[in-house]
């Protein structure tokens, strides 16, 4: 692989990389708001009794397990690039 196609995938993925991160933080932080509200949902069922709290807390928690595999899914992403952008940087290296 010649060097230019190398620095122009290194730049490709360093800024997939970088839009990655970004959505890891904001996942994060939805991830963080809904597992306490899933929480919260969960004390009120507790407290109330009802169906209809026992309904939001299961939709509640619904929610935060489908962010948590997103949040998953985004990391699992950032860390398969980062092995590319080594491999790419040792191509480089050896080519140098």
């Amino acid at each position: 692989m010649s060097r230019p196609v190398i620095e122009r995938r290194l730049t490709e993925v360093g800024e997939r990389l970088q839009r990655l991160r970004a959505d890891l933080a904001v996942a994060e932080e939805q991830l963080a708001h809904l597992t306490a509200e899933a929480e919260d949902a969960r004390v009120r069922s507790l407290v109330s009794e009802t169906a209809q709290s026992g309904s939001v807390h299961r939709d509640a928690e619904r929610h935060a397990r489908a962010m948590e595999r997103h949040r998953d899914d985004v990391m699992a992403d950032i860390a398969r690039l980062e092995v590319a952008q080594n491999d790419l940087l040792d191509r480089m290296g050896a080519d140098g």
